[in-house]
């Protein structure tokens, strides 16, 4: 091999993690895991992974062996191992085309890869870090005696207890008519909601650290249009199966226990809006177990087939299913029984979301008449000298109606802006076939 004036022995970039392979995947081949400076996962086949690591494993060989040299004995270790033989000249072509790009490794010529990081399709937007990896931490192991068994049981058994009492002996439109009608009431009504998704947050970052993994930061970002907490959970893809399911269920079931509480102090106080403030994280986990969008349910169900990103085959399962085109490959690599479960999420979710889409499209018209109307109430509320809390919960009232109609618009544009990109690859496709060298 003759040797490049810029050639240096490749390696793993600095602060990168080879993690190992992807416990109880969906996979036919399981893919091995790289943990990148930023904490995103990369998911490598076997043999991009054994590249990475005897890379790795022969970082010093260039203090005695000049590059050319180095490179063959990283070849020679790897075509060892992977039962094939491979060159020096692969793996500097598996390093430049594939792992560097991925942010792995460092090119051959030594420059540093680029910055690597996730756009997912409706992911989390404009995420802001609240708390450092050393406090999520610290309150993991605060509460992590709640994933105790004997702790679990009691506390689900409560919750049970507790939504059936509520159910059947108290009457919640009561309630829900005596906080609307106090401004008060609404915003602690509002209070105790964002302290149950906070409270839902520490569950995640709880059941990591008992689970043996550290969770990451906490914050909050934009889903859609909605304000949202998160908790970085990405250690969890080092558990096995019923570890990344416990943790992706730990904040349902943190609400469960918030719940629990709520009633209990019901019970010493009698005071109603308690009770609203019971529906209201009801509606919370309702929502959190939806497998549409990115909510726990959706991980639930992808954590449980070993399928990272279910909505990336949702384009191959259409195409398979409705325009009957072969097989993508994507699909090729799943096991038999993650494929028949991808598709019927896909063939499930997508209906439900063009019903919800549609619900809400028609109901923009009254949103907008509501919207408007609220806007005079306010505005007539202030010329007659209306309190600050009434303004203040006429606004926020305000806000919530808003919202909807701007996330519906974001959804459609998201989906519209996806349409084009694809419809853009597919005109052009056959102009780069037929190009030279393509």
């Amino acid at each position: 091999m003759t040797a490049p004036a810029a050639l240096t022995l490749p390696s793993l970039v600095e602060g990168a993690e080879l993690v190992g392979e992807f416990k109880n995947s969906g996979y036919r081949e399981p893919p091995q895991l790289v943990c990148l400076p930023n904490r995103q996962l990369v998911r490598l086949p076997p043999l991009l992974f054994l590249v990475v690591r005897t890379l790795h494993e022969h970082r010093d060989l260039t203090a005695t062996q000049d590059t050319v040299t180095a490179l063959d004995t990283v070849a020679d270790a790897v075509s060892q191992e992977a039962g094939a033989r491979l060159s020096a000249e692969q793996i500097v072509y598996l390093v430049d085309r594939k792992l560097a790009p991925l942010g792995v490794t460092t090119y051959s010529d030594g420059s540093a890869p680029p910055v690597v990081r996730a756009d997912p399709f409706l992911g989390l937007k404009f995420k802001l870090a609240v708390f450092p990896e050393s406090v999520t931490w610290v309150l993991g192991g605060l509460f992590s005696w709640l994933f105790r068994p004997p702790v679990m049981v009691l506390m689900i058994a409560a919750f049970v207890v507790s939504e059936g009492w509520i159910l059947t002996s108290r009457s919640i439109a009561d309630a829900l008519s005596f906080a609307i009608l106090t401004p008060v009431s609404i915003l602690l009504v509002m209070a105790l909601g964002i302290a149950s998704c906070a409270f839902h947050e520490i569950g995640h970052a709880t059941a990591c650290r008992y689970g043996g993994v550290r969770p990451g930061v906490m914050g909050c970002g934009i889903y859609l249009v909605w304000p949202a907490f998160y908790t970085d959970i990405t250690e969890s893809y080092r558990l096995g199966r019923a570890g990344r399911l416990r943790t992706d269920l730990a904040g349902v079931y943190f609400n469960a226990i918030f719940v629990v509480a709520l009633t209990l102090l019901y019970l010493q106080t009698g005071f109603e809006p308690l009770l609203a403030a019971v529906l209201y994280v009801n509606l919370e986990m309702m929502q959190q177990l939806l497998p549409t969008l990115r909510f726990d349910g959706y991980y639930i169900m992808s954590d449980l087939i070993g399928i990272p990103d279910l909505f990336k085959y949702i384009g191959p399962i259409l195409r398979r299913t409705l325009l009957r085109r072969p097989a993508d490959v994507r699909l090729d690599d799943l096991k038999r029984w993650p494929q028949i479960f991808v598709t019927f999420w896909v063939l499930t979710v997508i209906p439900l979301l063009v019903f919800q889409l549609g619900l809400i499209i028609t109901q923009v018209p009254a949103l907008v008449a509501k919207d408007w109307g609220m806007m005079r109430r306010l505005a007539s509320a202030a010329a007659d000298g209306a309190g600050p809390l009434t303004l203040v919960t006429s606004g926020l009232q305000i806000v919530l109606l808003v919202l909807p109609l701007i996330g519906v618009a974001f959804i459609l544009y998201s989906v519209g802006r996806q349409l084009v990109r694809r419809a853009v690859r597919y005109v052009n496709a056959p102009v780069q076939e037929a190009a030279p060298g393509a």
